[in-house]
């Protein structure tokens, strides 16, 4: 499985803020203390990791159903 370019620069670039800062990210309401990704950064770094392995990548969003109504 072959990465986009925008995988590829969003490794590199996180690679290259934790090798310098120790983390990825600057505001701290993003990420909990002592982590070295934001949330969303975290969630982004597992769908390529799945990408690369040959996974199935993202999370499959369902419709909410809505409930009979009762009478």
């Amino acid at each position: 499985m072959t990465l986009s370019d925008w995988e590829g620069e969003f490794l590199s670039e996180v690679s290259d803020r934790v090798k310098t800062y120790g983390r990825a990210f600057g505001d701290p309401e993003k990420g909990a203390a002592g982590e070295a990704l934001s949330i969303m950064q975290a969630v982004k770094l597992k769908e390529i990791t799945a990408k690369a392995k040959g996974e199935k990548t993202g999370m499959r969003r369902t419709p909410l159903r809505r409930r009979k109504a009762e009478d």
